[in-house]
């Protein structure tokens, strides 16, 4: 029974993680809609949630790289994947608390790393596959996503600068319907994924699936998929806030440009098998997007903050993975010790969550004011 506990603990917590991912994460696909007035904030957010949970069907590509291709297999045991999930919990709810938008497919490859790190040591970590799968397309990818909506913008007001801006205004509204939806569903197919990687991981270290193979299971994408969505639906606002109206303030043009290069980017990486950062991508194709019309449009000094929270990321989810291992070690290697750290992570929730309304919940939940049509005249 203790050998099935531990287990139970693990899947439990690595949906919980999967819900912190859909709430942390819901600003990539609906806050430029919400910003530019294309939807209401409910609708956005039911939409995207909605297409995060297809979009979990579509490919398992990424799964397979989670589980297979940042640590050594032989020593992953179920200790070490609760330890990784505490890590990147911890960090999804440090950045979320202070607004920033960080990658929280970056914060469960640090937990993990940082988990078998200080379980096996350094010969547990693939380094090349980190920095082939991890690192270099981690850096490409808001680099790629920021030229893409650069580009797609121009095209944009070279296309549609001389019409009249009311037309032009609620065509590419209407437009973000169809940008956003390819985001929500491309998101759903990457990160999603990447909590099915560490459940069958955890499903092969305990033993209920044979090591030569990496085949998900079909619960297991669907209880991901789900957790997903309703993470998604229950809505990170400090996090839209910040991507819809503070990086830049962003006319409907700009926001189905940033929209389709983000999903373009997050298709094709998704079918490579690349583990990327949906909050990397849409941070980079925001000001892509805000830059091509105008540098100064860019908030760059909130910008270095996001960037700096990107860079602290992977360190920081791996001090507390490691951490979080230490901790369950000193109870053995049964249940007892993931038992009570969980205990400890759901009173310091709690206690997070009874403080927030203490202070009062900020009011993000509302869209930010329309930017006047007149802009995408420019």
């Amino acid at each position: 029974m203790g050998g099935d506990l531990i287990l139970y603990i693990v899947v439990g917590t690595a949906l919980a993680f999967d819900f912190t991912n859909g709430f942390h994460d819901t600003a990539n696909a609906v806050a430029t809609s919400i910003g530019t007035r294309a939807m209401p904030p409910k609708v956005a957010v039911g939409l995207a949630a909605t297409l995060n949970f297809v979009g979990a069907f579509i490919s398992l590509k990424v799964a397979a790289t989670i589980g297979t291709g940042i640590v050594d297999s032989n020593v992953v045991t179920p200790t070490v994947i609760f330890a990784a999930l505490i890590g990147a919990i911890a960090w999804n709810l440090i950045t979320w608390w202070f607004g920033l938008p960080s990658s929280s497919s970056h914060a469960l490859i640090g937990g993990l790393i940082g988990a078998a790190l200080a379980a096996a040591g350094t010969g547990s970590v693939q380094v090349q596959g980190i920095i082939d799968k991890v690192l270099v397309p981690g850096i490409v990818a808001p680099i790629l996503a920021f030229g893409v909506a650069g580009v797609s913008i121009l095209t944009a007001y070279l296309i549609a600068g001389r019409q009249r801006p009311g037309p032009v205004a609620r065509g590419f509204r209407l437009g973000q319907l169809v940008s956003s939806s390819l985001f929500a569903l491309a998101h759903g197919t990457n990160d999603a994924q990447k909590t099915m990687g560490v459940i069958t991981l955890a499903l092969i270290a305990h033993g209920n699936l044979p090591a030569n193979s990496f085949d998900v299971p079909t619960w297991v994408i669907v209880s991901s998929a789900t957790a997903i969505a309703l993470g998604t639906y229950s809505g990170g606002w400090r996090i839209i806030s910040t991507m819809g109206s503070r990086i830049i303030k962003m006319d409907p043009a700009q926001g189905f440009s940033s929209q389709s290069a983000g999903a373009a980017v997050l298709f094709s990486a998704t079918a490579l098998g690349y583990p990327l950062s949906t909050t990397h991508v849409a941070s980079g194709s925001v000001m892509g997007a805000g830059a091509a019309k105008s540098v100064s449009a860019v908030r760059w000094g909130l910008a270095s903050n996001i960037a700096v929270a990107w860079a602290l990321t992977l360190p920081a989810a791996a001090v507390i993975g490691a951490a979080a291992y230490g901790a369950c070690s000193i109870f053995g290697t049964g249940a007892l010790g993931p038992a009570l750290v969980a205990l400890c992570a759901i009173g310091f929730v709690l206690a997070l969550l009874g403080r927030r309304r203490t202070l009062g919940a900020p009011r993000t939940a509302q869209a930010p004011a329309p930017v006047p049509v007149a802009t995408v005249d420019a």
